[in-house]
């Protein structure tokens, strides 16, 4: 991923406001400048994208897309973190999005109440004015994680997906441009699984510490990417099982028969 840097320059706000994070080994003005131009859309803005996008916007991200077409209801408020009793029935995506105004006004936050599939995603994605330099995936359902993969590789957009069900989370982020594997690749036999496709956290249940451990892991590694350029998954994907307090890395390749990214 290779953003580049723009004329632009931190403002004193800015420099107060990131003062910490300037302060970084490793994490310096460019850094936060490649954050400052960077454009992030997130499909859904639920359990995860609530935490990864309130730590992206507090960071710093120039701009953030959310896109969903839920609303909220009471069972959502244990677990998504921008929402409190009186957004019940409201859009998530428009609500996240001026709650994440409210956090940082510094950060440009939009919303689309939709959708995202392979016919309207050039619409959505606002393609016109450029690709998106990563698309976050914080959905529950494996059906969904398929469409944005496909989308990911049909228009060579950087890819960071994670889950997050009971007290366990996954976390990957596939470039389709480097043509290391993509989301079919290591989920292929899962994603036509119609009895896995059910398993939601509607209805198998979910701890409110997993989303927001994996929303805040999922953030983690997109600042990396977006700040540092740097992928900190490479072809590795990241178990994290709250139950036993254990995190492992497991390996994968391309699947050379890939019908997704391997045409």
């Amino acid at each position: 991923m290779t953003t580049p840097l723009t004329h632009q320059e931190l403002t004193d706000d800015e420099l107060l406001r990131y003062a910490r994070q300037v302060l970084l080994d490793g994490w310096d003005i460019d850094a936060q400048l490649r954050l400052k131009s960077s454009r992030v859309v997130m499909i859904g803005a639920g359990g995860l994208g609530c935490p990864a996008s309130e730590i992206l916007v507090r960071a710093g991200l120039g701009q953030v897309h959310l896109i969903d077409d839920d609303v909220i209801e009471a069972s959502n408020l244990q677990r998504q973190t921008l929402f409190l009793p009186e957004d019940i029935g409201q859009p998530k995506a428009t609500t996240a999005a001026n709650k994440l105004k409210q956090i940082n006004p510094l950060s440009t936050a939009q919303a689309t109440v939709a959708r995202l599939s392979e016919d309207n995603a050039y619409e959505l994605l606002n393609m016109a004015a450029g690709k998106p330099d990563l698309l976050l995936d914080c959905t529950d359902n494996f059906a969904t994680r398929d469409i944005i993969n496909r989308i990911s590789v049909r228009f060579q957009i950087p890819l960071l997906t994670a889950s997050a069900i009971a007290m366990q989370g996954q976390l990957a982020l596939f470039e389709p441009h480097l043509q290391t594997g993509c989301y079919h690749c290591v989920f292929g036999s899962v994603v036509l699984d119609e009895a896995a496709d059910e398993r939601t956290c509607a209805n198998s249940g979910v701890l409110a510490s997993t989303t927001g451990v994996m929303g805040n892991l999922q953030a983690n590694a997109a600042l990396q990417y977006l700040g540092l350029t740097k992928n900190p998954l490479t072809g590795k994907l990241l178990l994290w099982d709250g139950s036993q307090m254990q995190q492992r890395l497991m390996g994968y390749r391309q699947d050379k028969n890939c019908p997704i990214c391997a045409v």
